[in-house]
């Protein structure tokens, strides 16, 4: 029966707030402050299930893990709480449930390509493979890791770019930060140099460089030296690395490279140019064409 007057209208929106509205404003409170206390409570049970940790790749790890988690607690609490508000309302959510799941059949089916994302993810994460804040090369892309989610990585390479990686992408993962990092060192120098010497000056640029307060903290073991690596065609090289706390290798490596060059000028070692040999040839009776040089004056001699 419809209502004949304002009184009527009244009485049943009154009685429509006493209970059905009270109950959404009961649950639509409930639901903001699900959202609001969704960020602390996923953070929270990452600190339970990956121990309370205070070193850097813990916090990457918590950082990581407990974003993904926020996300998907928010979805879960924002729809349950629209189903509790509909069937509060009387709509049937029965039909809605099977349609959703109709739609999500019909859309698994059309975006393989997001299915696969989302799975790639998800081992991804498991595996812990990436975090935010490494410094990684996927898909032939590298850069700084700004964000993990099912869906994508989001890299910042050296020169500030952004690169969207799609996890079905991703076959092969190149990790250069995680838990610790090296700095592989390929020194040259002239063949004439005693090498034996050559590494007494690198051991003693790098107890220098460790003795420093700007850079003993980043650098977790004396330097390597790993040997004559090999003859070039104009030095012989030396090869050797440093162990340093994650993401800091480079600016150690710098350092480093810095005051090797002046310890090699301080000690008169020589870190060679390109040598070229020039062979003008020789005929079966032995003897050579002339090789004509011109001097700066312009005559030839």
């Amino acid at each position: 029966m419809e209502p004949t007057n304002y009184q009527e209208w009244i009485d049943k929106a009154v009685q429509w707030g006493v209970t059905s509205g009270l109950q959404v404003m009961l649950i639509s409170v409930l639901l903001v402050v699900g959202l609001i206390t969704s960020k602390w409570i996923s953070f929270q049970l990452m600190n339970v299930l990956t121990g309370k940790g205070d070193d850097l790749e813990m916090k990457k790890r918590k950082e990581t893990l407990g974003t993904i988690v926020h996300k998907m607690l928010k979805f879960v609490v924002l729809g349950v709480g629209l189903m509790m508000i509909l069937d509060t309302l009387g709509i049937q959510i029965g039909p809605i449930l099977a349609a959703a799941g109709v739609l999500g059949i019909a859309i698994g089916f059309g975006a393989q390509k997001l299915v696969e994302d989302i799975i790639g993810g998800f081992f991804i994460l498991w595996s812990d493979q990436i975090r935010v804040g490494d410094v990684v090369q996927i898909a032939g892309v590298g850069g700084l890791v700004e964000r993990v989610d099912l869906r994508m990585v989001v890299l910042r390479d050296l020169a500030g770019n952004v690169h969207f990686v799609r996890n079905g992408q991703i076959g092969i993962v190149t990790n250069m930060t995680k838990e610790f990092s090296q700095y592989v060192f390929d020194i040259g120098v002239a063949y004439r140099e005693d090498t034996d010497e050559v590494v007494e000056v690198i051991k003693r640029v790098d107890e220098d460089l460790r003795r420093d307060p700007a850079f003993a903290a980043d650098i977790l073991a004396p330097v390597e030296i790993l040997g004559v690596d090999k003859f070039a065609d104009s030095a012989v090289i030396i090869k050797a690395r440093t162990k340093t706390r994650p993401i800091k290798q480079w600016a150690v490596g710098r350092e480093f490279n810095r005051r090797l060059k002046k310890a090699f000028d301080a000690a008169g070692i020589e870190i060679p140019f390109p040598h070229v040999t020039l062979y003008m040839g020789q005929g079966k009776d032995r003897t050579a064409p002339p090789l004509y040089v011109q001097n700066t004056a312009g005559a030839r001699s």
